[in-house]
């Protein structure tokens, strides 16, 4: 079934922008515009893509003009997740010119950012798409920003992971360690779990994953695996556990190696690269007299 369209809060789309507006406009303001525009000027304005991507993040740009004046006309013509084509016009803005301006770059920055991201997620999941797996994020995001940067990576075809500490259990490698063991550390994840909690634990080898399997996690993260290790996990679940619990790849996870590790059936394969090393989406305002 296809899932409903990615919601953003605006709650945090009003407290993100008061803060960008907050850090570009400092104390004084814009005093470049202020002292070169009247008042009273008006200004049309187009918000136009410069090369081709998924959009993202518009409900933010608007928000950032409707801060600085709520009376400014932001007209959207495109909607988040639309593919956008070179020239695309995005949205048309009209209204003080003062205003327009003072906003333009808080505007532009958050649709450019999360529209890259998009974008680039949107590359990775065509890369997988003839199989069932899905490319996930993870929590290396933008600090302060992981919701709008997971939002934008469900714009791009790709999935969230867990949006932080506390909605999902994850027992990696440290916590191995000091547990003592992988199925001693995912018996004790369980025990205090609540029933709506999903359980995941990391392994980096066979001999673990074989041990994990027989404490029963809701899913196995396999990490820096070869391709030939992740096939042999995935026939180990379907053989011992018909298939029940869920597998994760993630390391050594790019644009050029995800076609391959999605072939060898695992449910997820996450990266950060969808978040951390996505280059911005260009788009621009050109601005004329009203």
């Amino acid at each position: 079934m296809k899932s409903l369209a990615p919601h953003l809060s605006p709650v945090l789309i009003r407290k993100a922008i008061d803060e960008a507006l907050l850090e570009d406009l400092g104390r004084a303001g814009d005093i470049t515009t202020n002292a070169t525009i009247p008042p009273d000027a008006t200004a049309k304005c187009v918000l136009a893509t410069r090369e081709d991507g998924i959009l993202s993040g518009i409900e933010l740009s608007k928000a950032a003009f409707a801060a600085i004046d709520p009376d400014i006309q932001f007209t959207a013509k495109k909607q988040d997740c639309d593919t956008l084509k070179k020239g695309d016009v995005i949205a048309t803005i009209e209204g003080n010119a003062r205003a327009i301006l003072a906003s333009e770059r808080v505007a532009l920055n958050f649709l450019m950012r999360v529209s890259g991201i998009a974008t680039y997620t949107s590359k990775f999941a065509s890369r997988i798409a003839h199989t069932d797996a899905e490319v996930c994020c993870t929590r290396k995001t933008i600090p302060g920003h992981r919701a709008f940067d997971k939002y934008a990576v469900k714009c791009g075809g790709g999935s969230n992971h867990r949006f932080g500490l506390d909605d999902a259990i994850l027992i990696k490698d440290n916590h191995i360690a000091v547990a003592g063991g992988v199925q001693l550390a995912i018996e004790r994840a369980k025990a205090f779990a609540g029933h709506l909690v999903k359980v995941e634990v990391e392994v980096d080898t066979l001999e673990q994953f074989e041990e994990a399997l027989k404490a029963g996690p809701d899913v196995v993260l396999l990490d820096n695996m070869t391709n030939e290790q992740l096939s042999k996990a995935v026939a180990i679940n379907k053989k011992h556990n018909e298939g029940r619990v869920k597998l994760e790849a993630s390391g050594n996870v790019n644009i050029d190696t995800i076609k391959e590790i999605s072939e060898t059936g695992v449910d997820y394969i996450s990266t950060s690269k969808i978040t951390m090393a996505a280059p911005t989406l260009d788009v621009g305002l050109d601005i004329s007299i009203a």
